[in-house]
């Protein structure tokens, strides 16, 4: 289940958008990885991780109530972030069996993960495609895996295959 690879990168990335909030000290994940403060300040709260985690927090707790509800399992206790998506991991099996659910958990838990990765200044890691662009002839496909796309790169083109390109 393609859920279970975006539920591990927010386990990854929750704990790590907490610290950026309120970072012990030091510089910002951000500002080690080499870029500025979002919005060029350096005010203590940051107002863009605070979205990302209220963001995520509820979109974990309704994703795990839907999970349950659909799966017809009772509802449980209130629990932290991490704890709620190892419970929906551990459910992986049974949500891989409905074909919706399934789709619905990876397209939730990818959103999440991307959201957490933006909030880090995290950049989408592109992966370069074998084979020559269909509409401009350039060797500049990539393939953008949080997106699930495949797109020419050359700025003059920009074209985005609807078919999967052959090397």
């Amino acid at each position: 289940m393609g859920g279970t690879l975006w539920i591990a990168a927010l386990l990854r990335h929750f704990p790590e958008l907490l610290a950026e909030l309120a970072p012990s000290g030091g510089r910002t994940l951000r500002e080690r990885l080499g870029g500025a403060p979002a919005g060029g300040s350096v005010a203590p709260l940051r107002l863009y991780v605070s979205d990302a985690i209220r963001d995520v927090t509820d979109g974990v707790v309704e994703l795990e109530e839907a999970v349950r509800e659909r799966l017809g399992l009772p509802r449980v206790a209130a629990a932290p972030v991490p704890v709620r998506l190892r419970r929906i991991a551990g459910l992986s099996e049974r949500i891989a069996g409905d074909l919706d659910l399934a789709a619905h958990v990876e397209d939730e838990t990818r959103r999440m993960a991307r959201r957490c990765a933006r909030a880090l200044g995290d950049p989408e890691q592109l992966v370069r495609v074998a084979g020559r662009c269909p509409a401009c002839d350039s060797v500049s496909l990539r393939a953008f895996p949080e997106r699930a796309t495949v797109m020419c790169v050359n700025p003059v083109c920009r074209h985005t295959p609807t078919v999967e390109v052959a090397s």
